[in-house]
């Protein structure tokens, strides 16, 4: 049933009488809709949906902006000479479950309580075993495909009936020529990990301000090490969200050594900017993340260590590296994937060690993330 439009605004939910198990519905709500078995999930926005967006685009206009600030969506924007601004939509039962449980102090506190984090878990690992399922993999795939418009072409493996499952197609590897690094023999270079909507910071004083709002967020606690964290005082931050469309294979942004990698057990939040950007909730300092210690050498001998932050999130049924600690991997070099959902890589860079490009910076400061491809430009050693 299409949405009807309100002039005036409805009386707002008390979510103070709220249960865990209203939260609970609206979280299967976020993944299914009522009469859809787990393993026939809609994972995508129906074709009526899109043409009724385009229908209130067109006698609403500023309805995206609208909707950005009740966290129903996000614009991000393109790079290139003339970059183009583009709204990041979800479905709409999407949309109304994230309203429901990420916008607003008092469902922040519902989410800081052990029973909704442990649906959050639940429900993760629930739809990652409907991913690694081979039952109606086909159909999924093939809607996944037509609705994103994927490049089958730059598909290592571009006939789908031969991935067995979804999450096979979901970290799809391309072919060898389909994410080359720039400038890759230039050792100041420093490119995209990820096909990603990317944000950039010079400093972690910075990032708060503008976009990561968890009030606890440090590089102590997001690296959960403060012996590592200590080489990281106030430093530049480059963070990747892969959407669900995204190539989901990372790879290392910088030459170097891979070194030892920490497991940092978690929440399953969503990293989309609706929980980011929430005060009231801590994303990337409490998700289950990796972080690896990657170590650049540079042409006066000298050494950069970067840390190298790999989170899960809502819907993400695994973070798996490809890569061990003691390889040497150049600029471009996949290091892992992530299976289905939204997921965030966050590079640490040492204060003062990169400078970023100016069109992500300003983006950035404007609060909006910039859609880039793994082995992209984003800046250069200094």
């Amino acid at each position: 049933m299409e949405p009807t439009l309100q002039t005036q605004p409805e009386p707002a939910h008390d979510h103070r009488t709220a249960t865990h198990e209203d939260y609970a519905a609206t979280l299967d709500g976020l993944t299914h809709g009522e009469d859809e078995g787990v393993k026939e999930v809609d994972l995508h926005t129906p074709a009526h949906e899109g043409l009724a967006h385009a229908w209130l685009k067109r006698f609403i206009p500023g309805i995206e902006k609208l909707a950005a600030s009740y966290g129903l969506g996000n614009y991000v924007v393109t790079r290139g000479p003339e970059p183009v601004k583009v709204w990041e939509s979800m479905p709409l039962y999407v949309r109304v479950g994230m309203q429901a449980l990420y916008h607003g102090r008092e469902q922040a506190k519902l989410l800081g309580s052990r029973r909704v984090e442990e649906l959050f878990k639940q429900q993760s690992i629930k739809q990652g075993i409907a991913f690694d399922s081979p039952v109606n993999a086909l159909p999924h795939i093939q809607h996944f495909v037509d609705t994103y418009h994927i490049d089958t072409a730059a598909l290592l493996e571009p006939d789908l009936a031969k991935y067995r499952t979804f999450n096979d197609f979901f970290s799809r590897r391309l072919k060898p020529d389909a994410r080359r690094p720039a400038s890759p023999h230039d050792p100041d270079v420093v490119s995209s990990a990820a096909d990603c909507r990317l944000t950039v910071f010079d400093t972690v004083d910075a990032a708060k301000e503008l976009w990561i709002k968890g009030k606890h967020f440090t590089v102590p606690a997001l690296l959960d090490d403060d012996k590592l964290a200590a080489q990281f005082n106030n430093a530049a931050l480059a963070v990747f969200r892969l959407a669900p469309a995204d190539y989901h294979r990372y790879h290392s942004p910088v030459a170097g050594t891979v070194g030892s990698t920490r497991s940092v057990a978690g929440e399953y939040y969503t990293v989309n900017p609706v929980c980011v950007n929430e005060s009231e909730i801590d994303v990337f300092t409490q998700n289950k993340r990796d972080v690896t210690l990657l170590s650049t050498p540079r042409p006066d001998g000298s050494v950069i260590p970067v840390a190298y932050v790999q989170i899960g999130a809502m819907l993400v049924g695994a973070i798996k590296r490809t890569v061990d600690e003691g390889a040497e991997v150049k600029r471009g070099d996949e290091l892992g994937f992530f299976s289905y959902g939204g997921s965030t890589i966050i590079a640490v860079f040492p204060a003062g060690s990169v400078k970023f490009d100016d069109d992500l910076v300003k983006n950035s400061k404007d609060r909006i993330e910039t859609v880039v491809r793994a082995g992209e430009q984003i800046g250069r050693f200094v």
